[in-house]
């Protein structure tokens, strides 16, 4: 009986509504490890100095004991998101508007709200969304709003999903960035978003499990990199950001950034050489 037939999408969506606060501080040594992931130079932080853009997923992840992992390092489903039974877990997306930099030594309070839990059957299987907005405040003032999507796939979806044969190669763009991510960035991301998928560093388990051909870049690690070459490129960070995942990347050789300017609007993607988009989004200053 395929899949889709036995999610009870009534129970699912019972979820819709639930809510989870969190708290966290961004202090000197988080911004100092994140920099040092990303290969950010600069002077030591300092309080009151601007933090770097999309730290903020690195604020209070789920600290769940270890025993209570699922096999794929992600938690065991229940609680606050739904307990879709799907064996793939993947963010798929996320939209932000920023009301303006947090910075080193706030405290930054989250509240997350399930939004929505919609099922649909794809081209590679039965696929399950789950909206979850988020909202970030530091001394009463919201500072981030966040729209991310989840998306919980079969098996043998993503594995289709993670064939690239065939696929068309990404354009470039009017400005290009090559950049390398090898396994200790990957791992580096994981440790700072105290992220357990497997996926990200676990070599074997990534390949021999969930049949990738290599390590999944984390779909957050691009839109931090795109991001800040939006900033860059600019002179100063977006209002708004957008991104989306289109297909998995892989740390088999590096990765290319894209941009291109279109009626006022930066949009940015990634690409392996000759490969297709791996993720797209929308940068917007106004």
């Amino acid at each position: 009986m395929p899949e889709s037939r036995v999610l009870d999408i009534q129970r699912l969506r019972s979820w819709i509504g639930r809510e989870e606060s969190a708290s966290d501080t961004i202090s000197p040594e988080l911004v100092r490890r994140f920099n040092a992931a990303f290969d950010i130079e600069g002077v030591i932080p300092s309080l009151g100095d601007a933090a770097p853009l999309l730290i903020n997923y690195c604020l209070s992840p789920p600290a769940v004991s270890t025993s209570l992992l699922a096999e794929d390092g992600h938690p065991e489903k229940g609680g606050f998101l739904p307990p879709v039974p799907l064996p793939r877990r993947m963010w798929a997306g996320s939209t932000l508007a920023f009301s303006g930099p947090l910075r080193v030594g706030a405290q930054v309070e989250r509240l997350s709200r399930v939004a929505d839990v919609a099922v649909k059957e794809g081209r590679t299987g039965t696929l399950c969304f789950v909206t979850v907005d988020h909202k970030s405040s530091v001394a009463g003032i919201l500072v981030i709003e966040e729209t991310q999507t989840i998306v919980y796939r079969e098996a043998s979806a993503a594995e289709q999903a993670s064939n690239l044969s065939g696929a068309a190669a990404a354009p470039p763009g009017s400005h290009n960035r090559r950049v390398t991510v090898p396994a200790s960035l990957l791992f580096r991301y994981s440790a700072l978003t105290f992220n357990a998928h497997r996926i990200h560093y676990d070599r074997h388990y990534a390949v021999e499990v969930e049949h990738y051909p290599g390590l999944v870049v984390h779909g957050p690690l691009q839109a931090t990199l795109l991001l800040n070459y939006a900033a860059e490129l600019k002179g100063k960070a977006p209002a708004n950001f957008t991104f989306r995942a289109a297909s998995p990347l892989f740390d088999d050789g590096p990765i290319y950034l894209h941009s291109a300017e279109e009626h006022g609007r930066m949009k940015l993607w990634t690409s392996r050489r000759d490969g297709p988009v791996a993720m797209s989004a929308e940068a917007v200053w106004s």
